[in-house]
């Protein structure tokens, strides 16, 4: 068995190294902590069938792949950058087409007579939940922390400069309290998937 460990350790360490992830972010893709992948790559431990079959899918390997030696002048074909690539690219191509489609929807009306500086104002928040949702399918999350509190904060933004007339700067006080909510919530959600890996 400790000769299995070792096998699955160096081809994990092989993978990850040669894709160019880090240990934390390997840990990230498939909801596990560093601490497990580093115990993983140690050949303290094994991962389970399960895990084995996300990482071989992270890695564009089979699970026998991971589970065989190989010679260390083979090379694997790895899908990692091939896969990590569409997914900027799909990400950039919709959010640059939401703002395509807000400036086409202010030349349109800007050709009708009227100029509506808002429509752009309103593609802030669209582009963060749509990179919030792309976010979460495809990076399991990553960086969610970020956009969510970017997010919160075009929202009030965009509430307040579509009544800018009343001047509603209270709004603006709402920022402190909902931003310390989604940090706790994040905090907690990473201390439980934590203690859930340990």
């Amino acid at each position: 068995m400790k000769e299995m460990e070792t096998i699955i350790a160096s081809n994990i360490i092989e993978l990850r190294t040669k894709s160019g992830f880090t240990q934390l972010e390997l840990a990230q893709m498939i909801n596990y902590s560093d601490k497990s992948v580093s115990k993983w790559e140690r050949a303290e431990s094994v991962p389970d069938v399960i895990v084995l079959k996300k990482m071989a899918d992270i890695f564009g390997v089979t699970v026998d792949y991971m589970l065989t030696q190989h010679d260390p002048t083979e090379k694997p074909t790895i899908m990692t950058t091939v896969r990590a690539l569409p997914f900027k690219i799909i990400t950039s191509i919709t959010i640059v087409g939401i703002w395509i489609l807000a400036l086409l929807i202010f030349i349109i009306v800007w050709l009708c007579g009227s100029i509506v500086w808002l429509i752009f104002v309103y593609a802030v928040p669209i582009s963060l939940i749509t990179l919030l949702i792309l976010h979460s399918i495809w990076e399991k999350g990553k960086y969610n922390f970020y956009i969510v509190s970017l997010l919160i904060l075009s929202v009030i933004a965009t509430i307040y400069f579509t009544f800018l007339e009343r001047n509603w700067w209270q709004l603006f006080l709402l920022i402190v309290p909902a931003e310390i909510e989604v940090f706790l919530s994040f905090y907690l959600r990473k201390k439980r998937k934590q203690s859930h890996n340990m």
